[in-house]
């Protein structure tokens, strides 16, 4: 039987104009964004609506944005499509945050408000360190360390095939795509980003991301949610089926080690590696063959091509898709 997982979009993925049409046709979109205004005490959807980009693009903006948007097009699949099941949720980055929402580990409010501070924190780290990224094509792992530890920048994201994205200082940026094109890469790309994310340059926003996610409930989620650190499930959706490995009872306080360890995890996301193409592995060696994209962008889709050719990738991004994607997963 066909198993379906549900992948939730990174930063990167914005765009002015997101959720707009979905606003417009569907009353309970509009009442999303409305919910996302008020929890947060600004208008978040209107610049998502009509930017101008320079807003959206925004860290503390683009990452609630993408959050929000998101999180509409789940919450209307589940209304086109009430029949609907899925049994793991996974988002690249700020998207983890997004699939651990769904996955009713944390409340939407929560999700949203947490997300809106992480940017905040992570734009503080960028403006005091002075970060890139770049994207490096078709260069084998190896060889992609070497140029790392050659020019003194990190490996940021592992996404899939042929495409790594390493971290740094921007001047070590440069001269890390120097080296990559030298030792035979197909291409160096710096990325259009406010600095090095998924790096040490970071790390000055973990403990205000800590002392935030300590303020929220965090539940165990209804499915496995896949962590961006590991490549595996969260140990808290393992905990939720109340034995540990032992075989002993769950008790409360394993429950709230567990959900301690998400908070944890989380945390350590932001200055380590995204383990996407390891992530989306684990989930097909699990027997998922659907994958559906939630958020304004299909970059997820097309890593999945290079990852799994066979794969079923399906996404909501607008009306159009989310009527494709409804008429796809009934027939």
């Amino acid at each position: 039987m066909s198993k379906t997982a549900l992948l939730f979009a990174g930063q990167g993925a914005q765009i002015v104009g997101m959720g707009k049409d979905l606003a417009e046709k569907f009353p309970a979109a509009k009442t999303w964004f409305d919910r996302a205004n008020a929890a947060l005490g600004y208008d978040l959807a209107g610049i998502c609506f009509n930017g101008p980009e320079a807003d959206l693009t925004k860290t503390e903006n683009a990452q609630p944005g993408i959050f929000l948007v998101s999180w509409v097009c789940f919450e209307l699949l589940k209304e086109q499509a009430p029949n609907l099941k899925f049994e793991a949720t996974a988002g690249l980055s700020l998207g983890e945050f997004t699939a651990l929402t769904a996955a009713d580990a944390m409340s939407f409010e929560d999700g949203l408000r947490v997300v809106r501070q992480r940017g905040k924190f992570m734009q503080e780290a960028c403006d005091v360190t002075k970060g890139g990224m770049a994207a490096i094509i078709s260069l084998d792992e190896t060889l992609t360390r070497e140029v790392c530890v050659e020019a003194g920048v990190v490996l940021a994201n592992f996404n899939c095939p042929g495409q790594i994205v390493i971290s740094g200082e921007a001047e070590k940026i440069t001269k890390a795509c120097e080296l990559a094109k030298a030792k035979g890469a197909k291409r160096a790309l710096p990325l259009s980003v406010a600095g090095a994310y998924h790096s040490p340059l970071m790390a000055s926003a973990q403990p205000k991301l800590q002392n935030e996610l300590a303020k929220i409930k965090i539940s165990a989620p209804a499915v496995p949610v896949i962590s961006n650190v590991t490549a595996q499930a969260h140990v808290v959706a393992q905990a939720s089926r109340l034995c540990v490995p032992d075989g002993t009872a769950v008790t409360e306080t394993h429950r709230q080690d567990a959900c301690a360890t998400i908070s944890a995890r989380l945390v350590e996301q932001i200055t380590s590696p995204v383990l996407w193409e390891s992530s989306m592995r684990a989930l097909l060696a699990q027997g998922f063959t659907r994958f559906i994209e939630l958020g304004p962008d299909t970059a997820l889709s097309g890593f999945m091509k290079r990852i799994d050719k066979n794969a079923q990738m399906l996404n909501v991004a607008n009306v159009a898709s989310l009527e494709a994607t409804v008429k796809a997963i009934s027939i």
